[in-house]
């Protein structure tokens, strides 16, 4: 996994705890601390997750040459030659739609996009320029 470790040393008398350090795609490295909870009993604390690395990206292998994506299509074959929803699709699933897959995704993708007037009224509460994960978390709270 990794050889890196970040050494946390709590001042309550617990004992210190070792977490894998970790290094991104982009930006910087991080703390691996899914085992804190489970270790120390303790949870942290991020209001508006402005620290926080929430995500993970699986690669997949590909026997395409160099200068293809994960997903076997040239770089910018997605970008040229598939639309939003496609594109969408693909970064969801991995994949390439069938016909069938994207007209049923394009339904799904369109009826799940109005927004309820009671949450529009929430949403108005919020100032133009409010970070958008302080925004959901507000929303998740409802």
């Amino acid at each position: 996994m990794t050889d890196r470790n970040a050494t946390i040393n709590l001042s309550d008398g617990s004992p210190a705890v070792a977490y894998p350090i970790l290094s991104g795609t982009i930006g910087p490295d991080v703390i691996d601390i899914r085992t804190l909870y489970g270790k120390t009993g303790k949870f942290t604390y991020d209001p508006g997750f402005l620290s926080t690395a929430s995500c993970s990206r699986r690669s997949r292998t590909s026997t395409a040459t160099r200068g293809s994506s994960c997903t076997g299509l040239p770089d910018r074959g997605a970008a040229t030659r598939c639309d939003f929803m496609e594109t969408c699709y693909l970064l969801l699933y991995g994949e390439l739609p069938t016909p069938d897959q994207k007209a049923t995704f394009t339904a799904l993708v369109t009826r799940h996009t109005m927004v309820n007037e009671q949450m529009q009224f929430f949403l108005r509460g919020f100032r133009r320029d409010a970070h958008p994960m302080a925004v959901m978390t507000a929303s998740s709270a409802r």
